[in-house]
């Protein structure tokens, strides 16, 4: 992967609002990817020329492409539009998942081109403003999504980078103004580490991104880090438990922001909520799943202290829709329920299980798996294996490799082997729907974060036939 070191001009320069971008045109390699995309769209809607690479089509890149931005699929100069030839007028930026011989992004840097990483981009741009973070190796897109939902609906004038799909507003950003940003911070490769945030909030430090940190120990230590940049009188937050100090936030718990009596209406979440002053009664939030309420006490949290109407925060926590891909419906009758849900590691796949069961109950639950990384995969093997063994079916695909080559034995088969449950079966996605089929179960999951979405439309296709 490639890590240049590169020379970054000061953020007045580059970004302000009062002297506009340095660059008129900007280039991505690996546009479609969830971070990349929404800069690709927040730096068209400031007006500047975009266009880029990226490896496969995919939904996000046809949105892109419906919105102006010029797009093309294959690793090569002669595709690059000759107004992004300009070595004084172009901005490159890329996602660090590039290989190192991807030969459009070798000829930007041996040419001298301000080349940035993402991380470096967003933390240019947020610089200036009042900048609130979420990081965790979970949940963090749920909760910045949540927390920009909210500050939007309070008026407050922000830009909202989000690592996904936002249901109420069907993109990846939320624009609407510039004085504050709403932001992703990423774990993996550090790049958290260029962002300087007022408020930050840390859900989680499950073990993750090894094949990056080396151990757990390494990977918390980066957590730690991030703190250190959070600016002076800045605040963070952090999940009860954690071994951080902060404003807590909890479920049932002695927590600063703690949720109490929860019960479940009409397929939604109702709660009070203890805050450090008073108690907010009859909260209602519609995504199912205990994590889902701890995202939602975070963003409410960080939301308060900025100083947001209470009333407005009520109406807006239950206007809330989702992000697509994070326990997402597809069909949802008395007799048939299919859900999709990003969740790649243990941990998720347990806080999938929990809400499933949580909802329904007396339901027969086949999940569709599909792993992500050979590394994560031969690093959790026994993790996982323990979280698949929890429904009632199983249906396990190969690993979806991503920027990764294969490792001699950590295979799919591996995994099968060790997941203690009769009725699991190794599929390839080409008869993925004829075993879907054959099942009796009522709830369907789809789960995984590499192109098992991409499945997602003919399963539903298909199941709405037979339903």
């Amino acid at each position: 992967m490639i890590d240049k070191e590169v020379n970054i001009p000061s953020t007045k320069q580059a970004f302000s609002s009062e002297s506009g971008l340095r660059w008129d045109n900007i280039y991505f390699i690996g546009i479609g990817g969830i971070g990349m995309s929404a800069l690709a769209r927040y730096f068209f809607a400031n007006n500047k020329l975009v266009s880029g690479y990226d490896k496969t089509p995919t939904a996000i890149t046809d949105g892109l492409v419906g919105m102006g931005i010029s797009v093309h699929f294959e690793d090569a100069i002669a595709h690059i539009d000759a107004r992004f030839l300009n070595l004084e007028k172009t901005l490159v930026v890329y996602t660090p998942a590039i290989p190192e011989n991807h030969k459009e992004l070798m000829y930007f840097i041996n040419h001298g081109y301000k080349v940035l990483k993402r991380s470096q981009v967003l933390g240019l741009i947020t610089e200036n403003t009042y900048c609130l973070a979420i990081a965790g190796t979970h949940g963090k897109t749920t909760t910045t999504s949540i927390l920009g939902h909210l500050m939007n609906q309070c008026q407050v004038p922000l830009t909202a980078f989000l690592g996904g799909i936002s249901e109420n507003y069907n993109s990846n950003l939320i624009l609407n103004g510039a004085e504050v940003s709403v932001v992703e911070a990423d774990e993996f490769d550090r790049s958290f580490l260029t962002l300087s945030p007022n408020l930050a909030c840390i859900t989680s430090m499950d073990a993750d991104h090894l094949d990056i940190y080396g151990n757990a120990s390494e990977l918390e230590k980066s957590f730690k880090d991030f703190l250190k940049k959070i600016k002076p009188n800045g605040k963070l937050f952090v999940r009860n438990g954690l071994p951080l100090n902060g404003i807590t936030y909890g479920i049932e718990d002695d927590s600063n922001y703690t949720i109490q009596n929860i019960r479940i209406k009409n397929g939604c979440y109702v709660f009070n909520v203890k805050t450090p002053t008073q108690v907010w009664e009859d909260l209602e939030f519609s995504l199912p799943g205990r994590h889902n309420l701890l995202n939602a006490l975070a963003a409410l949290s960080m939301a308060i202290e900025y100083g947001c109407d209470k009333n407005t925060l009520i109406k807006a926590l239950a206007s809330y829709k989702g992000v697509k891909r994070r326990f997402t419906y597809q069909i949802k009758t008395e007799d048939l329920v299919f859900i999709d849900d990003y969740a790649h590691h243990p941990e998720e796949i347990n806080a999938v299980h929990q809400a499933v069961r949580e909802m329904y109950p007396n339901k027969r639950v086949l999940a569709i798996f599909q792993p992500h990384l050979y590394t994560r995969t031969r690093d959790f093997i026994n993790e996982f294996a323990k979280s698949l063994s929890q429904f009632d079916e199983l249906l396990l695909l190969d690993i979806y490799p991503a920027r990764e080559m294969p490792i001699q034995g950590v295979t799919s088969s591996w995994l099968l082997e060790k997941v203690n449950n009769k009725n699991k079966q190794l599929v390839k996605k080409d008869a993925l729907l004829t075993e879907i089929k054959k099942s009796e179960a009522q709830v369907i999951l789809t789960i995984g974060a590499g192109d098992i979405g991409e499945q997602v439309k003919y399963i539903k296709k298909e199941l709405s036939i037979a339903n």
